[in-house]
């Protein structure tokens, strides 16, 4: 496949990193009617609707899988469906503007298991800015007293940190796959394999199946809506679109966007509080993000 132009990425990915900020607003408001399970498989569905009609259009049936596509296809739905899941989950326990600091880890995280998997960067090279980007996400999550917005912060943020690194495989096995594969072939079919293996878990978690659709409110509706047409349509496609052109490593630094905007619109829609917590907790993730990327570049030039 023929791989987007440099400027291409990056407007791809800083339009995905500003709607993902949105959407850690758009999860915790859709959690308030609908249980984890159903908000991700209504949105997951949703966005189908628009994803295969846009392939059909644009790729026809132009596009073949070989066994190898398949198999790597599948273990990539496992990746959407962790993040998925498990970013929800997370969210019951922990505030969307805590969630959203802890997201700005996700650069150190995607160099870490690419130095360990790829072996693209020796470990050493991004060992000390990671350590310093989870410092900040074991500070927002409530390590060491006075817990930050949330009923299980450390809970939360664990389970928010493992969406994260379902993301992180997700992102270094997507590129393997995309130099065969469209971004788009990429995206709907992997969330597809997710959402298949999620309607089983849906007798262990509802809340719009015991309630009915009446008792939703039409903020819980719009919530819906943003997570199927920005946050999952457009915004896992951009992502997908970015890493194409940029790779994992490079795409990364754009999540850094992600936490400033989550946590901007955590406090103007969901009246939730910054405390200095949630500042020393971004500034330490982003210090650790920079160090990964000064080290990297450092590495390349002596190269």
């Amino acid at each position: 496949m023929q791989k987007p132009s440099v400027f291409a990425a990056y407007a791809a990915l800083t339009t995905s990193a500003l709607v993902w900020g949105g959407s850690i607003v758009g999860q915790k408001l859709a959690l308030g009617v609908f249980s984890a399970v159903e908000t991700s498989l209504l949105r997951g569905f949703g966005a189908l609707v628009i994803l295969i009609p846009l392939w059909w259009w644009r790729e026809g049936g132009r596009t073949t899988w070989t066994a190898r596509d398949l198999k790597l296809l599948s273990l990539l739905g496992l990746g959407v469906l962790g993040n998925h899941l498990l970013t929800l989950f997370g969210l019951r326990y922990i505030g969307a503007a805590t969630a959203g600091v802890i997201i700005g880890a996700s650069p150190a995280i995607t160099a870490l298991l690419s130095s360990l998997l790829v072996r693209d960067i020796p470990f050493k090279t991004v060992a000390a800015g990671c350590a310093v980007s989870f410092a900040g996400v074991a500070l927002v999550s409530g390590v060491g007293g006075g817990a930050p917005s949330g009923d299980s912060p450390w809970l939360g943020g664990t389970l928010v940190l493992l969406g994260l690194v379902s993301w992180a495989l997700y992102s270094i096995g997507g590129r393997q796959v995309m130099e065969r594969l469209s971004p788009l072939t990429v995206n709907w079919t992997t969330l597809l394999l997710s959402l298949l293996l999620q309607i089983p878990l849906l007798w262990t978690d509802q809340k719009l199946l015991l309630t009915g659709a009446t008792a939703v409110p039409i903020s819980g509706w719009v919530a819906l809506v943003y997570l199927i047409v920005f946050a999952t349509a457009l915004g896992q496609q951009a992502w997908l679109y970015g890493v194409q052109g940029v790779g994992p490593s490079r795409a990364g630094v754009f999540v850094n966007l992600i936490p400033v905007s989550a946590l901007l619109l955590s406090a103007l829609v969901l009246g939730e509080a910054i405390g200095i917590r949630e500042i020393v907790g971004i500034a330490l993730i982003l210090a650790g993000v920079w160090l990964v990327g000064w080290q990297s570049a450092r590495l390349t030039r002596a190269g």
